[in-house]
């Protein structure tokens, strides 16, 4: 980007009013979410809860009452974006009951997430929708606290199939289960007109643990009814074979990796061709066995300050971390993790349309907030720059929902963005190093150390 002359920076503030509100935020290097190396020594002007003015380098004087903000020395990122997520799931060491999904819950996950840099989440499924419609247009108004909120309303699963029952035992209103075509088709249709922004459905056997599979009859019913309706559908998938045939059957979005055996060049193929966009979800299988491990950065307050009393405890108990690397489903994980990396970096390198997504919130280890960032540290593990994760995680993660107005930093977009201490486009582990959180033009947490569960 080229150097802007400072006049530029007094016109755009008497363009603002000059009034109080208009913010300047000025000597941080900021990486903009587009991909692009980092700029140095940048101002940015914000009116209102949009950047109004960006570039390095600016210098001027300003009015009396302008706003000064001086992050010298710190890196600037956008606000996270996550297209896979579960909002009121968990509560500590619960999961999956109906009474957790309140809003009180829904809204003190959706703060932890925004004070972890995550301004924007997607809950694909289990939404109670008297609860979560409401909620939804509040934060989309500004009027509620916490990180932005999108969903795909109710899901549809599998009669005694997916999602396992023993994991979610959700109520009846929270996800439908047809056993016809024309019930499935119903069930688009409804929740549609309740004006959902995606339809999710899960479609595996939860790698050979429950009996049946989502007949292809439903699944094909669901697509074309949901596009019928200009609605896009995102897929549960685990196999190879499940996922290339819903992407030639024109699924949208894959919200999971495969992580049976690696992918090929037809599916590669065939997911450039139709456009489906794949959201690998590393962290989901990192999760299950990582914990039991206590890897260094469990001790670190970025964690400490992420994690319930009641799992804290768990993550404490030896007995409980010995279960979990004696299962034998933890070599299963580790496998399915493996070979997930590689097919994300196969199929970023050939150019397939990338997502971000944990599913943090299904379950109590994927944590919300944490997720986020281990799963941009294992992009960079499976060999993406830091600056390509970060992309994948704003500026991509964004557009996969149709988001125009936030994902990068720049003129006229949402002031959604994350202060760091570290710079993590030399290493990602920055991210975690939180200073500040903007959203919508003002801060609202951090420092990170100040903040708990």
């Amino acid at each position: 980007m080229p150097k802007l002359r400072p006049t530029l920076l007094v016109l755009a503030l008497a363009a603002a009013g000059s009034t109080p509100a208009a913010t300047v935020i000025r000597g941080a290097t900021v990486i903009d979410g587009t991909g692009a190396a980092p700029l140095t020594d940048v101002t940015m002007v914000i009116d209102g809860d949009h950047i109004s003015l960006m570039g390095p380098g600016l210098r001027a004087k300003m009015p009396a009452d302008t706003k000064v903000v001086d992050y010298t020395g710190k890196t600037i990122i956008p606000g996270l974006v996550s297209d896979h997520a579960h909002v009121g799931s968990v509560d500590g060491t619960k999961s999956g009951t109906p009474v957790l999904y309140n809003r009180a819950n829904i809204l003190r996950q959706l703060k932890q997430w925004r004070t972890y840099g995550v301004t924007t989440v997607t809950s694909l499924g289990f939404n109670l929708p008297a609860v979560f419609y409401p909620l939804r247009a509040e934060l989309h108004a500004g009027k509620a606290d916490g990180a932005d909120l999108f969903g795909a309303d109710r899901g549809i699963g599998v009669p005694n199939g997916a999602p396992p029952a023993k994991m979610m035992t959700v109520g009846s209103d929270q996800l439908d289960r047809p056993e016809t075509p024309a019930q499935a088709r119903a069930a688009v249709d409804a929740a549609a007109q309740r004006g959902t922004d995606l339809i999710k459905i899960w479609i595996d056997d939860f790698n050979g643990s429950l009996p049946v599979k989502m007949k292809p009859a439903i699944w094909h019913a669901v697509i074309d009814e949901a596009h019928a309706k200009h609605v896009r559908v995102a897929a549960h998938v685990y196999y190879l074979d499940d996922a290339r045939q819903l992407v030639d059957a024109g699924v949208d979005i894959l919200a999971h990796g495969v992580r049976d055996r690696p992918v090929d060049a037809a599916f590669i193929e065939a997911m450039k061709k139709h456009g489906t966009w794949y959201v690998a979800t590393l962290d989901l299988n990192e999760a299950a066995f990582i914990y039991a491990r206590h890897p260094a950065w469990m001790d670190r307050p970025f964690f400490t300050r992420a994690v319930q009393p009641d799992l804290a405890k768990q993550f404490a108990d030896a007995a409980w971390r010995d279960r979990v690397q004696q299962d034998g489903s933890t070599r299963t994980n580790e496998d399915a993790l493996r070979t997930n990396m590689a097919n994300l970096k196969a199929l970023y390198d050939a150019g397939v349309a990338i997502g971000f997504g944990t599913d943090a919130g299904a379950t109590p280890l994927r944590i919300p907030g944490v997720a986020e960032h281990r799963e941009l540290a294992l992009m960079v593990d499976a060999g993406l720059t830091p600056v390509q994760a970060i992309q994948v995680a704003t500026q991509r993660a964004a557009a996969l929902l149709n988001l125009t107005d936030r994902g990068v930093l720049a003129n006229g977009k949402r002031a959604d963005f994350i202060v760091l201490d570290g710079d993590p486009s030399k290493n990602i582990e920055a991210t975690t190093t939180i200073r500040a959180v903007w959203q919508r033009g003002q801060q609202v947490a951090g420092p990170l150390e100040s903040t708990g569960p």
